[in-house]
């Protein structure tokens, strides 16, 4: 029953992935500091969610709703809360969970070890066949005027106004598919 054990355990890890990067989960928003969440974006503070939709979906709703007309879409989109004029800029953001594929790589060291005598070249497989990677894409937002930089910063007075803006224009975004709908929305 041992060696039934030791046997079963064996082949479970070896027709396994192994893990090494998983993309986070995001099920509403969050908020964290740029830099943190993925490298070469800004160190302010931003408001992250999951994008759905393929790439270049939600420019084309910020085009829509803001009329832009394709200026400045992703760098200083303008709005307001209560009077105050703020700013954002976004970033679609691609995260990839990366796993190793255990098979691939047993088959390398079989396959060298049993040609090493031999004057054969060594074999390696193709980095396709032993990392596995998926995407994860993501909406990254940042809120500044022309007053303060990091307007989604903890010490920010009209944080919670501007996350409740944010998180409104996700839930739009994210329900609407014809974003010509939108531009009767805001009249």
């Amino acid at each position: 029953m041992r060696n039934l054990s030791i046997i079963l355990l064996g082949f479970f890890l070896m027709t396994s992935c192994i893990p090494l990067r998983v993309a986070p989960r995001i099920s509403d928003y969050k908020t964290v500091k740029g830099k943190r969440f993925k490298k070469g974006l800004p160190k302010k503070t931003v408001f992250v969610f999951e994008d759905p939709k393929q790439a270049g979906h939600f420019y084309d709703y910020i085009n829509t709703k803001f009329n832009l007309q394709d200026y400045y879409v992703d760098v200083e989109v303008p709005f307001q809360i209560d009077g105050n004029d703020y700013f954002f800029s976004f970033y679609e953001v691609e995260k990839k969970d990366k796993a190793i594929n255990l098979i691939p790589l047993l088959f390398d060291v079989t396959m060298n070890a049993a040609f090493a005598n031999e004057e054969f070249e060594t074999y390696t497989a193709t980095d396709e066949n032993t990392i596995y990677r998926s995407g994860n894409y993501y909406i990254v937002m940042e809120v500044f005027s022309k007053l303060e930089k990091d307007c989604l910063h903890d010490d920010y007075a009209n944080r919670a106004r501007v996350l409740t803006y944010l998180r409104s224009l996700k839930e739009e975004y994210l329900s609407t598919y014809n974003y010509n709908e939108v531009v009767f929305k805001n009249e």
